[in-house]
């Protein structure tokens, strides 16, 4: 029996929303790093791509790419913007107080320029990216 591609497309997706939420648990529970809310409004975007993504695999419905390319590109415009806020400093400067902990903050600069919003914006990618080749193939396979 030949395994569908879509299944490790769709699995890669899941696995990187996983991996996002395991990490901004880590900053906020064991690093004690206290989110700012741009980094909340990530958090509400990943958290239940993970859970429908997970049921997705289970049954094997990959219709859920239509909902995983929304949210994703929404996660990923939002974390684009945050990472702006804390590189570009002409729009640090023109930004409004974002709440009690600034968003222009950086808990972690790694090697120069991974931050935080850099790491979601990377999860956000991939799981765009597979969601694209999913829908792609979902409307091939609807064709023939």
């Amino acid at each position: 029996m030949k395994k569908d591609s879509r299944e490790n497309i769709l699995f890669l997706a899941w696995a990187a929303s996983i991996i996002a939420i395991f990490g901004s648990l880590y900053f906020s529970e064991i690093r004690k790093y206290e989110p700012c809310v741009l980094c909340w409004y990530q958090r509400i975007l990943m958290y239940p791509m993970a859970l429908l993504l997970g049921i997705a695999i289970v049954k094997k419905d990959y219709r859920i790419a239509l909902y995983s390319v929304w949210l994703s590109g929404i996660g990923m415009a939002v974390s684009a913007y945050h990472y702006s806020l804390q590189k570009l400093s002409f729009l640090a400067k023109a930004s409004p107080e974002c709440g009690r902990i600034p968003c222009t903050g950086e808990y972690i600069n790694w090697l120069g320029f991974i931050t935080i919003p850099f790491l979601a914006l990377t999860a956000f990618a991939i799981i765009f990216i597979c969601s694209l080749i999913l829908v792609r193939k979902n409307k091939g396979e609807s064709i023939s």
